[in-house]
């Protein structure tokens, strides 16, 4: 199909990037698992690996289904071009690979998944780089903390794990005035919910082995380009405005324009970094994409009721979710996440650290795993598990302390998964 801006989400999700296979007319995109791709002849090759021709070489690079897996995500989040990776933390990293040297920093919110904030505070500096934490509510903090060495500036859309929605279009302005790119985390939300894009987002990352997926059955990630950014405005960026040395002192925002960054991604961050989506894990996500729409539906409309009931329960000592009318943050629902809040929350019991642990195991629909975004509802101690590499005030500051639980509330029937709840706060708090 010719992807057109006047097709819906709903479409979209469906045939973005699908087309009959052109030797069998299969109308599924099929796994293309192979290696590698026999090439016309000699000069065809040669034009390949100049990056002269666009086409297939060799899986780590280029590969029919993950190229249908990139195209449908670029065209939901509104971008040019997409590099699919082999997980959400890859994505971060091949993100910030084509931005950062060594001594250079980013910019980057307090309220991130444990993961992420072990990854910005501790792994980058084995690059040289480093990251500088800040409050994302504290404009003027984020806009201090930007200084000479700066090269992005980093958020999540709906942080993971309290909820918190980022006010997106303040923080584009401030790094659009330093001439910075931002880079937001739209895992938790998903293009169905948010459009960060839309609110000034340079790149947007997602794990694929969330939402995206929805079935819990593979890992993946992915980095949306769109294609907004001159990246030669400035000398900051070397890697897409300045001669490449491995091709011939090409460049890679003069010759490919908004695709510089897409095509430098394909061409030499998986070259050398590898991290390669395979092709069944692409397969397993597009079809998982194909009811996006319908899952955070279900979703959003689960986590409404389910945060409702939570925050009158006499057990419960808060809930943090931007659904809520009593949420610091209901006020930007409407403009950053249209379609609702997500279904992310805590909520935290006044028994305290051994009621939440209790309550885990008194669980039965609830999966006790870490992950979310699964069609099936899940709940975690983050304090133990997620987040437990962190201080404690890094764990509050991401809105995982002792006794705080995640809940990521699946498509399951929702007064259900309220018994469920309630049966297990009944053992676990007494």
């Amino acid at each position: 199909m010719s992807d057109s801006p006047s097709y819906g989400f709903d479409t979209l999700q469906i045939h973005a990037g699908a087309r009959p296979d052109p030797a069998t007319g299969a109308r599924q995109v099929p796994i293309y698992q192979t290696t590698a791709y026999v090439f016309r002849d000699a000069d065809h090759a040669a034009a390949l690996f100049n990056l002269q021709e666009v086409g297939y070489i060799y899986s780590r690079l280029t590969n029919p289904t993950v190229a249908a897996l990139q195209e449908r995500v670029a065209t939901l989040e509104g971008g040019v071009g997409a590099v699919c990776c082999s997980s959400g933390h890859a994505a971060q990293i091949m993100a910030l690979f084509p931005l950062m040297q060594p001594g250079c920093n980013v910019v980057v919110s307090t309220r991130l998944y444990g993961g992420s904030i072990t990854q910005f505070s501790q792994t980058i500096k084995r690059f040289g780089w480093s990251a500088t934490f800040v409050d994302f509510d504290d404009l003027a903090a984020v806009e201090a903390a930007i200084d000479a060495d700066t090269r992005a500036v980093f958020c999540e859309s709906i942080a993971n794990p309290g909820g918190y929605i980022t006010d997106l279009d303040a923080v584009a302005k401030i790094a659009d005035a330093a001439g910075l790119p931002l880079i937001v985390d739209n895992t938790s939300a998903t293009a169905y919910l948010c459009k960060p894009i839309e609110h000034g987002a340079t790149l947007v990352v997602n794990s694929m082995t969330k939402y995206l997926t929805g079935n819990g059955t593979v890992t993946g990630g992915v980095v949306v380009d769109s294609g907004n950014f001159d990246w030669s405005a400035s000398d900051k960026f070397p890697s897409l405005s300045q001669p490449e040395p491995a091709y011939h002192g090409l460049k890679f925002h003069e010759t490919f324009g908004a695709l510089a960054f897409t095509l430098h991604g394909i061409a030499i961050g998986l070259r050398d970094l590898g991290m390669t989506l395979n092709p069944q894990a692409a397969h397993y996500t597009l079809l998982g994409i194909e009811t996006l729409s319908l899952r955070m539906q279900r979703h959003v409309e689960n986590a409404e009721a389910i945060a409702k009931w939570l925050e009158q329960d006499p057990r419960v000592e808060a809930v943090t979710y931007a659904g809520l009318s009593s949420s610091p943050y209901f006020h930007r629902v409407a403009k950053i996440c249209p379609k609702g809040a997500g279904a992310l929350l805590t909520v935290s019991l006044k028994a305290g650290y051994d009621a939440c642990m209790k309550l885990v195991s008194e669980l039965n629909l609830f999966s006790h795993v870490a992950n979310l975004g699964d069609t099936r509802s899940l709940v975690i101690h983050s304090a133990s598990t997620t987040h437990r590499q962190l201080t404690p005030e890094q764990q509050t500051a991401a809105q995982a302390g002792p006794n705080v639980l995640r809940l990521s509330i699946g498509t399951e029937d929702v007064n259900d998964l309220i018994a469920d709840l309630d049966q297990a706060l009944t053992k676990s708090t007494g």
